[in-house]
């Protein structure tokens, strides 16, 4: 039975999704879209070869196997409530929401209905979670971000940080990936992704630098432990999305393939 997939959101990522199943690179059926500006919604389905119908999130549960979640970390609480009582599957992509609500993880445990996390605009997952299995010592990330990028963030707001006055490279944020998430919620999905397959939020160290000019979102990470030495360095070209480099989406994609494909490469 082919999977029945409904997208919560119709930005860069949900558009990106869409316009996969609609060239036929997933191997699935779209029960619909809810998004919360219907017109611009309306419009880009309006433009697809297939007709998916544009539906209420309830309706859009109710049609669905699995829901992927692309509307931003403040729908997942609920949306994540409503999905498993529902007695579905979720795909999020703000991941970051976990750190906050580690509750959902422990409902779809509870409850067996899956809880799939993509990689996002990060590598080297596989590794790290493999390295999890020994002890490890320390993991560290550095991300580095053009103004654009980092532009109306928590932080940068409340501290009141003039990213595009900066003339040179600077260091805005150092502290934990809880800490991280909390002021880059819509920049920092991949830390909590990092954390959660290495040594935990809390452990894990983060930093981030402004750097003026800058077009592409930088990565660096370093994890020591008992396997060895892990360094990971990785550079995004943005999305429509400055905030969201083009490889989230393609990740995406691949998550949606491999959930349902019976052959499974990698951790």
């Amino acid at each position: 039975m082919t999977t029945r997939i409904g997208i919560v959101g119709c930005g860069a990522i949900g558009k990106a999704i869409l316009k996969a199943a609609d060239a036929g690179q997933i191997n699935v059926e779209v029960a619909g879209v809810s998004a919360r500006t219907e017109a611009p919604a309306r419009e880009f389905l309006a433009s697809l070869q297939h007709d998916w119908p544009l539906l209420s999130q309830t309706d859009l549960i109710a049609a669905s196997d699995l829901i992927i979640e692309a509307a931003g970390g403040h729908v997942v609480p609920e949306l994540a409530a409503a999905v498993f009582d529902a007695g579905k599957d979720l795909m999020l992509i703000s991941i970051g929401a976990l750190v906050a609500h580690p509750e959902i993880m422990a409902r779809s445990r509870e409850t067996g209905c899956r809880l799939l996390m993509p990689s996002g605009a990060i590598i080297g997952l596989d590794g790290i979670k493999s390295a999890s299995v020994g002890e490890i010592d320390h993991v560290t990330m550095v991300s580095r971000k053009g103004p654009a990028a980092l532009d109306g963030a928590p932080h940068i707001v409340n501290n009141n940080i003039d990213l595009w006055a900066l003339t040179e490279e600077t260091e805005v944020f150092s502290g934990s990936a809880t800490d991280a998430c909390a002021g880059f919620p819509a920049n920092l999905n991949i830390s909590a992704a990092v954390s959660f397959a290495g040594i935990g939020p809390d452990r894990t160290i983060l930093k981030v630098i402004a750097v003026p000019g800058l077009t592409r979102n930088c990565h660096d990470i370093e994890v020591e432990g008992e396997f060895g030495l892990m360094r990971l360095h990785l550079e995004n070209i943005p999305s429509e999305n400055p905030k969201t480099g083009k490889l989230t989406a393609m990740s995406i994609i691949r998550t949606v393939q491999q959930a349902v494909d019976p052959v499974h490469l990698g951790t």
